[in-house]
């Protein structure tokens, strides 16, 4: 899957590279609209520091095949959206 950015989204080579290496290696039932709108289009998440998790905060994410709940705390493992926060910062 070749997923493109919009030509106004800048980024660096390597964050690229990373990406596209990420999004052939899981399907996503969201066609990757994170990366594809150019992180316009983000779930609402947070890197908490914990290592294979954010902390999800959408209320829109039950439906969500990468929502994991734990002692009333959702966490989203998708490792696309992982990389977002925790690369890229957003």
């Amino acid at each position: 899957m070749r997923a493109i950015l919009p030509k106004d989204v800048q980024m660096e080579p390597d964050h690229e590279r990373e990406i596209r290496q990420l999004i052939s290696e899981f399907d996503c039932p969201k066609n990757f609209i994170c990366y594809k709108s150019g992180f316009s289009n983000l779930c609402k998440a947070e890197d908490i520091g914990l290592e294979p998790y954010l902390e999800c905060f959408d209320e829109s994410s039950k439906e969500c095949a990468f929502l994991l709940s734990y002692a009333n705390v959702r966490f989203c493992d998708c490792p696309l959206r992982l990389y977002i926060a925790k690369k890229l910062k957003k």
